[in-house]
């Protein structure tokens, strides 16, 4: 798989293998397993693959293992992020992880049928279920209350429940409940044209379009060998960097609301729409879509008046990011607020803003530079306090730097051609690609497998980054308290749709 370094391991080595690879007690951010999946094999029987970053500007390494009887051995409780990522092979695949510390579901919920949908064909029939409780820890004590929170709820967030056990105010134990939302999106990729794939990684969580549009596109590019000209390469930076920046506001305008401030509430609301107004003059799409293909661009950009918007823009948005910080009230409420120590950040896989504000520093954009942005100055911010407030300082420090580089793209952008129709780069053997991108969110990847004979995707896997941020919310809402739950939250700023399978 391009451009990994590739190992292949029969299944009784995987765990000697990797623990000599990433030695106990070392908290590398750049050196850790990034994700695991499985694919159904064109000869028959299935194949599990594990992607690790080794270090710094090197190749990812990428581990082949053949189950044994649909059986392997798990690494989670030497690698606790994989717990998640063997529990959605399980439900998906049908594979048996031995010695599993959480044997049961995850994206099949309880009471599912016994059936594992993309071991099958694909199939147009829905999953059946009954209902069954779902799994949760006894808690014993007249004392302790139990309150299960969703998965319908106020306003027009997404599905979900949220089970807190409680005495008083203080939550003893927590436990979030997802994938309610049986899309289907990795399979609906399989037997998909490279076109359609990209309408289809644009749509798998709204507010990220153009960062999964991206990984998926260099990805495809990555495994049938097509170099995008420089022109489409610094719009689809210029892009980039302009979702992050709406994706932020609305960050802020949320972290206003749930503390309260709602004359910041509503300016934070008021800056995204403003910026989603300058993408919609710009690209024709509030979400950016439509603009970019395999290869480069579908189509060229108009870009003169792109700097006057933001001058006018600018000065706006540092205001408001000030004034909150001058705001005594939303100060109390984030300093201490959801503290996710560096540690379990490393563990549990955290990514992005929150793997930053617990002093991880790690950033794709700059440790394994993509699209252009090896050409680029820009420094990552970071900070080590690890409670709401660290989370919300990357993100305010994120917003100057995405309208710094905004501008370098701007001043640097060149006259030339949008799109390679041709392949002009070697292909992959095997037709296979990794791409990356740094959402607003965190690191983003896609794993493409294509079917050269038939012109079509064969298996595409989405590892978004919000699947891992969930994985680690939890750990910072056990012993805290109710009042400050809203608040822990959005300082993560989750995305369910990009979670959901």
């Amino acid at each position: 798989m391009r451009p990994c370094t590739t190992r292949i391991l029969p299944a009784d080595e995987l765990l000697a293998a990797l623990s000599d690879l990433l030695p106990q007690g070392e908290r590398n951010p750049h050196r850790r397993l990034r994700m695991a999946y499985a694919r159904n094999l064109r000869e028959g029987g299935i194949e599990a693959l594990y992607c690790l970053s080794q270090c710094a500007q090197e190749p990812y390494l990428l581990l082949r293992v053949r189950p044994e009887g649909q059986r392997l051995p798990s690494l989670a409780n030497r690698f606790p992020l994989m717990g998640w990522y063997e529990r959605e092979m399980h439900d998906l695949f049908g594979l048996e992880f031995e010695g599993h510390p959480e044997p049961y579901p995850l994206v099949l919920h309880e009471g599912a049928d016994p059936v594992h949908p993309l071991r099958v064909a694909p199939s147009s029939e829905p999953i059946g279920f009954s209902s069954l409780p779902p799994a949760a820890p006894v808690m014993v004590g007249s004392e302790i209350q139990r309150l299960p929170f969703g998965p319908v709820r106020a306003d027009i967030v997404e599905s979900a429940q949220f089970l807190f056990f409680y005495i008083g105010e203080g939550i003893l134990h927590y436990q979030p409940r997802l994938f309610y939302k049986h899309r289907g999106m990795e399979q609906r990729f399989e037997g998909s044209t490279l076109m359609r794939g990209v309408m289809l990684s644009e749509r798998v969580s709204g507010t990220d379009s153009i960062a999964h549009a991206l990984a998926y596109c260099q990805a495809c590019e990555r495994a049938l060998g097509w170099a995008p000209p420089p022109r489409a390469i610094g719009i689809r930076v210029l892009l980039a960097e302009l979702e992050r920046l709406t994706n932020h506001l609305h960050f802020f305008g949320e972290l206003a609301k749930m503390t309260t401030l709602k004359v910041a509430d509503a300016e934070g609301h008021w800056l995204e729409e403003r910026a989603k107004q300058i993408n919609g003059t710009l690209t024709g799409s509030r979400f950016l879509r439509g603009i970019l293909c395999v290869g480069g661009l579908r189509r060229d950009l108009d870009l003169t008046s792109l700097g006057d918007a933001f001058a006018a823009l600018e000065p706006e948005v540092v205001a408001y990011l000030e004034r909150l910080e001058d705001t005594r009230s939303y100060l109390d409420r984030l300093l201490g607020t959801g503290r996710l120590a560096r540690e379990v950040a490393f563990d549990q896989g955290a990514t992005g803003p929150v793997e930053r504000a617990s002093g991880l520093d790690r950033d794709l954009r700059r440790d394994l530079p993509y699209s252009g942005y090896e050409t680029l100055c820009f420094e990552i911010p970071g900070q080590s306090g690890g409670d709401a407030w660290a989370r919300a300082l990357i993100r305010r420090d994120e917003i100057r730097t995405s309208i710094a580089l905004i501008r370098q793209c701007l001043e640097r952008m060149e006259p030339g051609a949008i799109l390679s129709e041709a392949v002009n780069l070697a292909p992959d053997p095997d037709a296979e690609g990794l791409g990356w991108s740094e959402g607003t969110r965190g690191a983003l990847y896609y794993a493409i497998h294509f079917d050269p004979e038939r012109g079509v995707l064969d298996r595409v896997k989405i590892k978004d980054p919000s699947f891992s941020n969930w994985r680690v919310f939890p750990f910072t809402v056990q012993d805290t308290n109710l009042m400050d739950y809203a608040i822990n939250e959005a300082s993560f700023g989750l995305s369910i749709a990009g979670a959901d399978r």
